[in-house]
């Protein structure tokens, strides 16, 4: 039986690409499907695009394939790459140039159409009334402050440039799993209504988009029920990222290329495949509706785990749109304490500063405060039974605002106090500029509203 063999690209961008090169190298893999996208990412380059017009797809793109596309080549791997961001245009013409400068042959494919932002009020003259998916709130809140709306497209665009001979497809916002999904439709020619095999597809890509996570890294286990949990998996630093090897039949092998660190197992194998899913029954992608409570994941040992039985339903009348906003500004400080109650001279100063705030009248929107070490990543689930043990602490606030100068006048109510307040204050980082902070606001659309504008554009570079 034919079988395709896919290695996971990146997982976010920047994210390492060594593990890419080593699984070109021992691999054996035919394609890469790379990742280089999250919502958080766009709100990044939508950023690097208000700098540079000819910005806004992501920059290790062109180095990264500097360094990989001779590897590739020799032996035929194939790329499909998300890196296009808001300017999958901009994205192929510097990677055309590029190569074109060092004289390597390639087929480069841009897929385009999943921006919508021009056409926001055409889509709601239209009857669609994006609002926002998780409050219903109405999109006139926002819309004279967007900045970027983009849809996340299926499969079917990658699939038709590798029909059409694209040795590299780069994409904008596509959903993460269809960059896996693509090569397998293309090589066994499946039906876009094949829905077991789309839901296999799809499984496969979702265990595989999150680079070095499907392999063991970031392996959130503990103690001998899970093989040792994190502390056992093996040479972190040379960690290979997952490999799928794909049957016609849509069962799948998960594995890694050989003598790299991490770890295939059920275990880390059934972590990823939870990561980011609300309702495992009805796991919506473009291309189909996944069912994950008929799948079976088979441990066989030495980093292979097979993966069958997905149930697959028909795919969603809609996409989803991730659109970003002006929100407004942040304005940030922070300052360190050590022992003894080093808490207790982090809270004294956030009550000086506040105090401060009131008698100034400097009016934010709303103030965030946290203490680096206690509670910054756990919040109000954070243990603080022992706080006043702790050695060390950084106190850290930030303030929102529309107003970009009351953001810059924030930082600048704290230096003071490392002479002036409690004692041993260190750390201070100095004043800290403003930032411009990027609201997200996801909707759905109507997928032949979208789908009828995409484009697919090869260009063969010698």
């Amino acid at each position: 039986m034919k079988t395709v063999r896919i290695g996971a690209g990146l997982g976010f961008y920047g994210d390492s690409w060594a593990p890419v090169a080593t699984t070109l190298e021992r691999g054996e893999v035919q394609y890469i499907a790379s990742d280089h996208l999250a919502e958080l990412t766009l709100a990044i380059l939508q950023k690097d695009r208000q700098r540079d017009p000819a910005l806004g797809y992501t920059r290790d793109l062109v180095p990264m394939m500097t360094a990989l596309w001779p590897l590739a080549a020799k032996r035929g791997v194939r790329f499909l790459l998300n890196a296009g961001g808001l300017n999958p245009q901009g994205a192929a013409a510097a990677l055309a140039a590029e190569f074109a400068r060092r004289g390597w042959p390639a087929c480069i494919a841009c897929v385009t159409g999943d921006a919508v932002l021009d056409r926001m009020d055409e889509l709601r003259a239209a009857g669609e009334p994006l609002a926002h998916l998780d409050s219903g709130a109405d999109i006139t809140e926002v819309r004279d402050r967007l900045l970027f709306a983009n849809a996340y497209l299926g499969a079917r665009p990658l699939v038709q440039a590798l029909d059409g001979g694209a040795d590299i497809v780069i994409s904008g916002r596509v959903a993460d799993a269809a960059l896996f999904m693509a090569p397998l439709i293309h090589e066994f020619g499946w039906a876009w209504d094949d829905w077991p095999r789309l839901a296999q597809a799809l499984t496969v890509g979702h265990l595989m988009e999150c680079s070095g996570q499907g392999s063991g890294g970031n392996f959130n286990a503990y103690g001998p029920t899970f093989g040792g949990g994190w502390e056992a998996i093996p040479d972190y630093a040379h960690l290979g990222f997952p490999i799928a090897e794909v049957s016609e039949d849509g069962t799948a092998v998960i594995t890694k290329a050989p003598g790299t660190g991490g770890r295939v197992s059920f275990d880390t194998l059934r972590q990823q495949l939870l990561y980011e899913v609300h309702n495992p029954h009805r796991y919506l992608s473009p291309d189909v509706i996944l069912d994950m409570g008929t799948l079976r994941l088979d441990d066989l040992g030495d980093d292979r785990v097979r993966v069958a039985g997905a149930t697959g339903l028909p795919a969603p009348e809609s996409l989803k749109i991730v659109a970003g906003y002006d929100d407004g500004w942040a304005g940030t400080a922070t300052i360190g304490y050590c022992w003894p109650e080093a808490v207790k001279k982090a809270r004294t100063t956030e009550s000086v500063v506040r105090q401060l705030l009131a008698e100034r009248r400097l009016q934010y929107d709303d103030i965030h405060t946290e203490l680096l070490g206690l509670d910054s990543l756990l919040g109000p689930l954070a243990d603080t039974s022992r706080a006043d043990e702790l050695n060390e602490v950084y106190l850290r606030m930030v303030v929102r605002t529309r107003d970009k100068r009351l953001a810059e006048a924030f930082p600048r109510q704290i230096p003071w106090l490392g002479l002036s307040g409690p004692p041993t204050a260190s750390g201070f980082s100095g004043i800290e500029p403003p930032r411009q902070l990027l609201g997200l606001w996801p909707t759905l659309v109507r997928r032949d509203r979208v789908e009828d504008r995409v484009r697919v554009d090869i260009t063969a570079v010698s």
